[in-house]
């Protein structure tokens, strides 16, 4: 538990430092003029005091010099009645002797004025002496004087040597009042020095807790006000005085605050209203944003970022440095402390491939984001764009150039070779050797015209064109694809099957487009089928429905005893310019028919292709196809997509 004395000593420390610097230093001012001036009446009172005190010891020295010479022919001649008489006479005619006492040279007393009763009547009275410097005697010519304070106040005390021809008689000793006109002076001096200081000192007291109440408590509030609304805390008020100069301006500061809340508010607002705009653009588009102060602090980091980058949770605040994957800090350390240099101000633009786990191949654009004037640098830019896809698009493109480049030399080769023979020896030849030439060239026509066909169906498919789905018989589409490859199954000794279900009710299709996907999976089916191998197409209903449209569903499933296909390939398989052969080396094709059969089962007729493959056994694929339900539907697929997106349905 604090003292009072502690808690007093806080009260006045925290009461001086509300006053202002001014207001300290005139107390401070008034302080030292107040010591100064009382200083200065204290030594005039100290030197009028002394001054009475020398005048009080030169009066009581004459006075005993004056009383000793009367009395000294009296003691000399032992006339001590007379000596009482005249002592008497002169003790009670001066008003400033307060005593008179007669010793003898030993200084035993015999004789004093006042003297009490009880001492006249007693004969057994103490003797008393006087107790003077051993030397006294020696200094028979100076009187010695002294002045002591007593309960009824000060006394000037004189000691006179008694002579009578020059023979020494003792001592008197005379003690005198001082001289109450100076005692009265030097009071009053006093007293009123004392008031003037107490008077000073109330009115700096008074005047600073005027000014603390009326000037210095609205200024600090004011002050405190002001270094709030500086701080952004518009909702600060000040108590308003009762009144005086300060009323009218604390009045317009809470006036100004409440406006300053008021546009904060609207600002505020205004501002939550622009940054969820801006959020939401940042976070749904497709590129990664980041943004990076110029300490690399991230500033902002969309969706998309922190997808790419593998990042869970809130990034904002880390160092990019650290934060980014180990290949783009190496790729970007460089580039961004150049940019904060000032050396790189046109931006930079880095193809990066990350490795596992992310696995992907990013670009990133690095751009400076400078102030309004667009000379200093505020942070950086980056956009990150995943363009994995591309990369690999471009490779399939590449290879699919290459590919159809091989396919297209290769037949163009062998026509122009047997053409060429046919014209400059076509008399020479055997007949059969012409027919044989003859039928190479057509067959190599015919490869010609299955890689333009399926270069030129995939642009259909991917075109805006419409195609109508209604009533569909699957047994003629079945019949037809499998007479189509009747000759080379027998060819290769490859045993075609058709299974369909009795009483199989009719789909919703497209006639033309169902045959193409039969013949495309059919023709893969011969191509990894060896001989002596089968290949079946089954269709039945099945027992499961289509719920978007309420309607039972018919499957078709191509099976064959294949070389089967990968796992790893199969996620691809649909894949457009993918081929399997690529892997086994000694088939050809153009890595586009599945990707045929994909757009037309998904996009034309909403539904989904699937397979089921093993290694050495064989491959089945399968799709499922709505029951119809008398209602024709037409489909137009909307080619304004990227060339890497899947088309888009519409329904017309």
């Amino acid at each position: 538990m604090l003292s009072p004395l502690l808690t007093v000593r806080d009260i006045l420390v925290r009461w001086w430092s509300d006053f202002t610097l001014q207001t300290k230093l005139m107390a401070i001012a008034t302080l030292v003029v107040s010591l100064v001036m009382s200083g200065l009446t204290f030594w005039a009172v100290d030197t009028i005091q002394s001054d009475a005190e020398i005048n009080d010891t030169r009066f009581g020295s004459d006075l005993g010099l004056l009383l000793a010479a009367n009395v000294a022919p009296l003691i000399g001649e032992d006339k001590k009645s007379e000596l009482a008489s005249f002592s008497q006479r002169f003790y009670s005619s001066t008003a400033s002797v307060r005593y008179m006492i007669y010793a003898n040279p030993k200084g035993e007393i015999y004789f004093g004025i006042p003297f009490s009763d009880v001492e006249v009547q007693n004969s057994l009275i103490i003797k008393r002496r006087i107790q003077l410097p051993e030397d006294f005697s020696e200094r028979m010519d100076l009187p010695m004087v002294r002045q002591h304070l007593t309960p009824d106040g000060e006394v000037t005390d004189v000691f006179v040597p008694l002579l009578y021809e020059g023979k020494y008689l003792g001592v008197l000793a005379i003690g005198t009042n001082p001289n109450p006109a100076t005692i009265a002076s030097s009071n009053l001096t006093r007293d009123v020095t004392t008031a003037v200081f107490v008077s000073i000192w109330a009115m700096v007291i008074l005047g600073a807790v005027f000014n603390a109440l009326t000037i210095t408590k609205p200024i600090r509030e004011l002050l405190n006000g002001v270094k709030n609304i500086a701080k952004g805390n518009f909702q600060q008020r000040v108590d308003l005085p009762l009144g005086g100069e300060f009323l009218g301006l604390m009045s317009s500061f809470n006036e100004m605050a409440e406006r300053l809340e008021r546009y904060q508010e609207q600002n505020i607002d205004e501002l939550t209203s622009e940054k969820a705009k801006l959020e939401t653009l940042v976070s749904t588009i497709a590129d990664g944003a980041i943004l990076l102060d110029t300490d690399f602090q991230i500033l902002l980091a969309n969706s998309t970022a922190k997808r790419i980058f593998g990042w869970d949770g809130s990034i904002e605040g880390e160092n990019a440095l650290y934060a980014l994957p180990t290949a783009v800090q190496s790729e970007l350390t460089r580039p961004l402390y150049q940019i904060i240099r000032g050396e790189l101000k046109e931006g930079a633009e880095f193809t990066i491939t990350l490795p596992e786990p992310i696995y992907c191949t990013i670009r990133i654009l690095l751009n400076t984001v400078l102030d309004g004037t667009k000379e200093n640098l505020r942070g950086i830019a980056m956009t990150v764009q995943d363009i994995t896809r591309e990369t690999e698009l471009n490779a399939a493109k590449s290879q699919f150039i290459s590919n159809v480049s091989h396919e297209l030399r290769t037949p163009l080769f062998n026509i122009k070779s047997f053409i060429e023979t046919l014209y400059e020896y076509g008399d020479a030849l055997e007949p059969a050797q012409r027919q044989e030439f003859l039928q190479t060239a057509n067959h190599e026509t015919d490869r010609l015209t299955r890689l333009v066909n399926d270069v030129l169906d995939l642009t259909r498919l991917e075109s805006s064109r419409t195609y109508t789905l209604d009533a569909l018989d699957l047994s003629p589409a079945v019949e037809q694809t499998l007479r189509t490859y009747q000759l080379n199954a027998k060819d290769k000794n490859i045993e075609l099957v058709q299974d369909i279900e009795a009483d199989l009710p009719i789909v919703t299709g497209n006639y033309d487009l169902i045959v193409q996907v039969l013949a495309n999976l059919v023709g893969n089916a011969m191509k990894f089928t060896k001989s002596g191998g089968r290949i079946a197409i089954r269709t039945y209903l099945t027992d499961e429905h289509d719920l978007e449209n309420n309607a039972k569903l018919v499957r078709v499933e191509i099976s064959d005893t294949g070389i089967g296909i990968e796992p790893e390939a199969q996620a691809n398989i649909f894949e457009r310019f993918f081929r399997v052969e690529n892997q086994v080396h000694t088939l050809e094709g153009t890595g586009l028919g599945l990707s045929i059969v994909r757009n037309i089962i998904q996009e034309k007729h909403r539904s989904q292709v699937n397979l089921i493959s093993e290694v050495g056994v064989g491959t089945t694929f399968w799709f499922d196809l709505n029951v119809y339900e008398n209602q024709p539907l037409d489909v137009t697929v909307s080619n304004s997509q990227a060339p890497d997106e899947s088309p888009v349905l519409q329904l017309s």
